[in-house]
């Protein structure tokens, strides 16, 4: 059964709560129209990301209630929407979020558990586990941007039964050697290959307060290798089945999580100074 995944890189106004909605809801519509099953949208595509203070975000936070979500479910023409928001709390914290929109509601939220930057100025960090959501397209892994960056995030995801990790993300543009791709692609590239799995990332596009963007939206294929990238279409759209990530053979004599020794793992990273606990087996 093929899946098809469509990511729709947009560049929402930091502010612009009413103009946002209508962006993404189109950014939706159009996606659907592509024939999606799956449509990933960026990091918090709500409301701008590069705040100016705590108030600010304030200012533009919603709750999973927000008729911006109502709208995307409208906009999706069945498919699964899972798109980034900034999240005003019931304890009256905000959260950098995404939302698994499904079934013509809010199946799920997800708040992104490592903060990046300025972020931990305005954001607190999830407590809870990243989520494996069961939706009408297969079962959904949600992570957000930095959280990529942890390779316990997206192997807990392949345990837990995801076959599609869909991560709304904002890349800042950084240098890298020509004909190189983004460093964040390269992380999702990985993630896929150890795992199994797809990985789709939205990234968003343009300049905000002096913040470039990096425009790298990417679906990687379960063997690590780049299925779509955005063009000029800001659409990056790719036909998967997802069954494919359910076998995790990697040889014949090689599975990639029963193979796993976490009998030597457990304990292990949970200090900097880890390799200096008397750990570090020396040449003689």
């Amino acid at each position: 059964m093929v899946t098809r995944i469509v990511c729709a890189q947009t560049a929402p106004v930091v502010g612009d709560l009413a103009g946002n909605r209508a962006r993404s809801a189109a950014a939706v519509r159009d996606a659907a129209a592509l024939g999606a099953h799956v449509i990933v949208l960026p990091e918090p595509v709500t409301s701008g990301y590069v705040f100016a203070s705590a108030a600010e975000a304030a200012s533009v936070a919603v709750t999973p209630a927000d008729p911006v979500f109502a709208a995307w479910a409208g906009a999706a023409g069945g498919a699964v929407v899972v798109g980034g928001f900034c999240e005003r709390g019931a304890d009256g914290r905000l959260y950098n979020s995404a939302a698994v929109v499904d079934r013509g509601e809010v199946v799920a939220v997800y708040r992104k558990t490592h903060l990046w930057d300025t972020e931990k100025d305005v954001f607190t960090p999830g407590g809870r586990r990243a989520p494996v959501v069961a939706t009408t397209a297969g079962p959904i892994g949600v992570l957000i941007c930095y959280d990529l960056e942890f390779p316990e995030m997206t192997r807990a995801l392949a345990l837990a039964g995801a076959r599609l990790v869909a991560a709304p993300v904002n890349w800042p543009l950084v240098d890298r050697p020509a004909g190189e791709r983004p460093p964040e692609a390269v992380i999702a590239m990985a993630a896929a290959r150890v795992n199994r799995m797809f990985v789709a990332c939205c990234d968003r596009t343009g300049d905000e307060r002096g913040v470039r963007w990096t425009g790298g939206t990417t679906i990687v294929g379960a063997d690590g290798w780049p299925l779509a990238e955005a063009g000029a279409s800001g659409f990056a759209v790719a036909g998967v089945d997802l069954a494919d990530a359910a076998d995790k053979t990697a040889s014949p004599r090689n599975d990639l999580l029963r193979d796993r020794r976490p009998d030597l793992y457990r304990g292990s990273g949970t200090s900097r100074n880890a390799m200096n606990a008397g750990n570090v087996v020396r040449d003689a």
